[in-house]
């Protein structure tokens, strides 16, 4: 008897199947802090919200993720100062009430704990938060001591986000060649950088920033954190 036909048909071309093909190539993968690691996004902007009616700018939660979410607290605190017309004491009207909330509310963001212990992968941080912020936050939810050592901050850079300097130097310090990295990424500012360094980027939407908003180029945008080890190919 012959052998059938091979069917050409059985495994139709479709974006998980491509992205394997890709991703299995990856020797780094390049985790944002905020929003892809610890749930802080949604905390910090609650905060600074109710901070800023005080100080006289009235925001939207909204109008602050567009303006703030992935860029640095510097940036932040220019436009903060430029709008308002004075300068203001960043440690005393912000960072005590960041500390605050994040020692009585921050969690990791829900399923990436099971995602990291899956993900086989060299791995390292890379954030527009300070590396104190980061010490602090990933302290809180137990996250630390799996990236310590490998914890990249835009303070240590020339431009922060959407500039690509953060993840090139933290492809440079891991060794890892910038066309064979992902990038874990939930913000546009990131999402653009993350492209510009030639880098294949993978969109959080699960947190503050929706689909359609980081539905950029060719970033792959997924809402569930359970799913990352399966979209890298592990």
């Amino acid at each position: 008897m012959s052998e059938p036909e091979p069917d050409h048909h059985e495994h139709p071309a479709h974006p998980p199947a491509d992205r394997s093909s890709v991703v299995s190539r990856f020797d780094l993968v390049i985790f944002d802090c905020d929003g892809v690691l610890v749930d802080s996004e949604r905390l910090a902007v609650r905060t600074e919200r109710e901070i800023l009616a005080t100080l006289g700018w009235t925001m939207t939660e909204s109008e602050i993720v567009e303006r703030f979410v992935g860029r640095t607290a510097e940036y932040m605190h220019h436009e903060i100062e430029q709008h308002l017309g004075r300068s203001i004491d960043w440690d005393a009207e912000f960072e005590v009430r960041y500390r605050h909330v994040f020692e009585s509310e921050l969690v990791p963001v829900p399923g990436v704990v099971a995602a990291l212990d899956q993900i086989t992968l060299p791995a390292c941080v890379a954030s527009s938060g300070s590396q104190d912020r980061m010490r602090m936050t990933l302290g809180l939810t137990g996250l630390y001591e799996r990236f310590a050592g490998r914890i990249f901050s835009a303070d240590e850079v020339e431009h922060g986000k959407p500039a690509p300097d953060i993840f090139l130097y933290a492809a440079e310090q891991m060794g890892a060649a910038s066309n064979r990295c992902a990038v874990i990424e939930d913000s546009v500012s990131g999402v653009n950088a993350g492209l510009a360094a030639d880098m294949a980027v993978f969109a959080f939407a699960g947190g503050v920033t929706n689909t359609s908003q980081l539905s950029i180029g060719q970033a792959v945008v997924f809402d569930d954190m359970r799913v990352l080890p399966e979209l890298l190919g592990l």
